[in-house]
C-alpha cells in the first residue's frame, strides 16, 4: 500500500519529514514490513541524517554550497535558472528513495536519526513523496 505526502519547501535546505512519513506509515496499518520513500523529483531528494542537533543540519547545507556551486561556468544546462543545475548534481549525491524497516507499525530509525527533505533549489516548491510499506514475507 502506498500514501502520497506534498510537502511544501520554504526553498534551498533540509527539511524535516520524519512526522509525515511516520503518520503515511500508521495510514498504511502494516505493523512489520519495509517502507520505501520515493521522492518524485530531480532537483530535491531525500536523506536520513541527525536530527538532534540544528548544527549538523546547517554543517550540511554549509558542504554543499561551498562543493556544488551555483555560478559555476561550466554548467550548461541553465535554462530553468543558475541553481537548476547544481541541484541535479546535489540530488544525485544524496538519494531519491530510501528504504527503512518498520516494527510494531513504526519506522524503526536510530535515536537520532530523522529524514529529510534536501530542497535544492533556491525559491519555493512543492515536492511530491510516494510512502509505501511491503508486509514481511512478501
Amino acid at each position: 500500500m502506498s500514501v502520497p505526502l506534498i510537502i511544501e519547501t520554504p526553498g534551498r535546505g533540509l527539511i524535516e519529514v520524519t512526522r509525515q512519513v511516520q503518520e503515511a506509515v500508521a495510514d498504511i496499518g502494516i505493523d512489520c514490513g519495509v517502507c520505501c520513500v520515493f521522492m518524485q523529483h530531480t532537483s530535491a531528494s531525500l536523506t536520513i541524517q541527525e536530527n538532534a542537533d540544528p548544527s549538523a543540519r546547517r554543517d550540511l547545507e554549509a558542504w554543499f554550497d561551498r562543493t556544488v556551486l551555483d555560478d559555476d561556468p561550466a554548467w550548461t544546462h541553465i535554462t530553468e535558472g543558475p541553481d537548476d543545475m547544481p541541484s541535479h548534481v546535489r540530488s544525485m549525491l544524496t538519494d531519491v528513495s530510501l528504504t527503512i524497516p518498520v516494527l510494531h507499525g513504526q519506522l524503526a530509525l536510530g535515536t537520532w536519526q530523522g529524514i529529510y527533505v534536501c530542497e535544492h533549489r533556491v525559491r519555493p516548491h512543492r515536492r511530491s513523496l510516494i510512502v509505501m510499506v511491503t508486509p514481511a514475507g512478501i
